[in-house]
């Protein structure tokens, strides 16, 4: 009994751990066109990525943020991730630098953000 209870936990682990491995490896392709600004591991036209998943908004050292975004005291969860990257300046912070108009398909934002948590 104990088995039969075992194997249908790991029976319904597997495929959420899938899931997600399919999801960042669909935002790494989608991610594709934020990398004419932003890396992980340095700054950029926009700030350095790594490890932004949970990061407070603003933080980067050596970046130079607009006063909008320094003042926004936003932390990057997947909520404001979400709202952010649906449209930055329009939806998020008014008078971000950010000039990207942002992804409107909810499948690709989901994506991209799965992705961004696994660049630690």
């Amino acid at each position: 009994m104990r088995n039969l209870i075992l194997g249908a936990a790991v029976a319904l682990v597997i495929p959420t751990v899938s899931a997600r491995a399919q999801d960042a490896a669909a935002g790494e392709k989608a991610f594709t066109a934020c990398k004419a600004c932003h890396a992980f591991g340095k700054n950029g036209v926009g700030p350095n990525l790594t490890g932004v998943v949970g990061r407070k908004a603003a933080s980067v050292e050596g970046y130079n943020y607009s006063t909008a975004l320094k003042e926004s005291g936003i932390t990057w969860d997947e909520a404001n991730l979400k709202e952010w990257l649906t449209g930055p300046a329009a939806n998020k912070v008014k008078g971000t630098k950010m000039v990207y108009q942002g992804l409107k398909d909810d499948k690709k934002v989901a994506d991209v953000i799965a992705y961004l948590a696994t660049m630690k």
